[in-house]
């Protein structure tokens, strides 16, 4: 079976059909959304009651101050527990990744001279040359010297020896 392409005008009529059918998903949500809410309002708070003397009104109005402050406390109490939780995710993260390691990127090798370094460091504030063995402390060699004898030919040392030998000998 080959698979035959798609033409361009193919492609975007059905990119087209696909984009006006998420639309349609996406505001028949935003409807469901708005109903749910309409239904808990209706159901969790009753429209008030306004008929009836001042009194009766002063005191709808004192029970909902009450209901108003536990729902403040209880949203102060859920956020304080929310800001706790974030802040043990985020100390276990740094646990993970101090237990984990930062791993080290691979260094290059950069030829660069002790002055280039400084200059790239320290920007135009170098001044110090960093040639190092220019302040180094010179050194003259001793030559020492051999005597010339010992260069001398070989055969008369031999002839020398010689003559001690017989002289051992003669004794």
């Amino acid at each position: 079976m080959s698979e035959k392409k798609l033409t361009s005008s193919r492609r975007h009529h059905l990119k087209s059909l696909i984009l006006q059918i998420a639309q349609n998903w996406i505001e028949q949500e935003k409807k469901e959304a708005v109903e749910t809410k309409n239904a808990y309002m209706a159901e969790h708070c009753p429209s008030p009651d306004m008929s009836g003397d001042q009194a009766a009104l002063m005191e709808t109005c004192k029970k909902l101050h009450a209901l108003i402050d536990k729902i403040d406390e209880d949203r102060y109490d859920i956020e304080a527990k929310v800001q706790k939780a974030d802040k043990e995710i985020e100390d276990l993260r740094i646990k993970v990744v101090d237990l984990r390691g930062v791993k080290k990127p691979a260094l290059k090798k950069v030829r660069m001279s002790a002055d280039t370094m400084l200059k790239a460091l320290l920007g135009s504030k170098h001044t110090v040359n960093m040639d190092l063995r220019s302040n180094l402390k010179q050194v003259k060699k001793e030559v020492k010297e051999e005597p010339t004898e010992a260069v001398g030919d070989w055969r008369k040392n031999i002839e020398d020896k010689a003559d001690r030998k017989k002289m051992f000998e003669t004794s």
